[in-house]
């Protein structure tokens, strides 16, 4: 097995990885830190495209975790770059919150329910049956369907939540269009990420709490891949899937060493 070249550059997952449920995990703190004073290129990541990196800025520093915004890659703003790539200046019509149609205004994009280029799915937690008709409508007469992600759940304290993966489902059954999901596990999420901060991916590293996204992604993406056993994966699940990441580790901590 060739042998890889050291690690320059770190994209890490939020959720699971550096904050459980709303509580630093453990040695995130350390890593943030080793990270911004060996001035090693990083981004944060993250699915959830509710949040502006600016949201994201604030609540990891509430939980003392000191990430600038500069430094926190989302589905949405992945999405946003895709979209700029693809079809500059076009129209959309968007099922989702503050992050991704700030992400999608940035990008030059005007929101319209008027025949638009694309209908946008994206993370809410107020999905309404009025604005999925519409979507669901205007895909009929010829728009084209994207999702920022294509988890089918998402966490919350009372327990699991719908999420766009799932919502994506019930639109792809009323038209019969399957949408082109942005975020991880799809590469492109990663590339685009790594694209932002001057990396390559044989020397970057993505650390994951997720088997089917994080290490799928980043393994796809030609990257060194860590696992964690903070977030939803546990070492029992390992052998339900068909590929490894480099390394499975505890937690966040036993990697602040490797910076």
């Amino acid at each position: 097995m060739t042998e890889r070249k050291p690690i320059e550059s770190w994209l890490t997952d939020m959720d699971g990885v550096l904050m459980h449920e709303g509580i630093p995990v453990p040695g995130a703190d350390a890593f943030i830190k080793k990270l911004r004073e060996t001035g090693r290129p990083f981004l944060v990541l993250t699915n959830n495209s509710i949040y502006t990196a600016r949201d994201l800025h604030a609540r990891l520093n509430r939980i003392g975790l000191e990430v600038p915004v500069e430094n926190i890659w989302t589905s949405a703003l992945a999405t946003a770059a895709f979209l700029d790539n693809q079809h500059p200046g076009g129209t959309a019509y968007v099922i989702g919150e503050a992050g991704l149609t700030t992400a999608l205004h940035d990008a030059g994009y005007v929101l319209t329910d008027s025949d638009p280029d694309f209908v946008i799915l994206g993370e809410t937690r107020t999905y309404s049956f009025e604005a999925l008709t519409k979507a669901i409508r205007l895909i009929n007469d010829g728009a084209r369907f994207i999702a920022t992600n294509p988890d089918n759940t998402g966490p919350s304290p009372e327990g699991a939540l719908p999420a766009t993966g799932s919502v994506a489902a019930l639109i792809t059954k009323a038209t019969g269009k399957e949408p082109y999901f942005v975020g991880k596990p799809n590469p492109l999420m990663m590339r685009s990420a790594l694209n932002t901060i001057g990396a390559h991916s044989e020397t970057s590293a993505m650390i994951g709490d997720r088997m089917d996204t994080d290490v799928l992604a980043g393994l796809e993406a030609g990257m060194t891949t860590f696992l964690v056993l903070t977030g939803l994966t546990t070492k029992a699940d390992l052998d339900r899937y068909p590929y490894r990441p480099t390394k499975v580790v505890d937690s966040i901590a036993d990697i602040v060493d490797l910076v």
